[in-house]
């Protein structure tokens, strides 16, 4: 074609053209999904409960991790299940018979209203079972 520009070198072969745009595109969409990913990873395995609050707090590690909610009426749950008090322990003897190593522990998630006596109980059962790692579970405070 007369008086048009051409991308082609002297040999008549088309010169190769790295597009930016399209790999942007690309590197911007594996970012968004690696962030929602990774996000979606430490979601709390107990019911909604209002936590206490902590300055000494800790984040915890959910590998190998039981985690036991327990109500503001008292009633206990296994991860988002409510039981019985019969049946937590049951639940705690087949975890530790699952998990024996010394990282898998038990995470209480207590409302700050639930009676301490059944937070008490929860740490009872899960020394029966032979469980060491017994945590509780609190809210970050904020400001000091």
């Amino acid at each position: 074609m007369a008086g048009g520009g051409s991308s082609r070198g002297s040999g008549g072969k088309k010169k190769a053209r790295i597009e930016i745009i399209p790999l942007i595109d690309v590197i911007f969409f594996l970012l968004a999904t690696f962030v929602l990913f990774t996000l979606s990873l430490n979601k709390p395995a107990g019911l909604p409960v209002t936590l206490p609050t902590s300055e000494t707090g800790i984040p915890r590690d959910p590998n190998g991790t039981a985690t036991v909610t327990i109500m503001a009426d008292g009633t206990p749950a296994w991860d988002q299940e409510p039981i019985t008090l019969q049946e937590l322990i049951n639940r705690l003897t087949t975890f530790h018979a699952n998990h024996p190593t010394a990282d898998a522990h038990i995470l209480i998630n207590g409302d700050t209203d639930a009676p301490w006596s059944q937070v008490v109980y929860v740490f009872d059962q899960a020394r029966r079972a032979n469980i060491q790692n017994v945590f509780i579970e609190t809210h970050a405070h904020e400001g000091s």
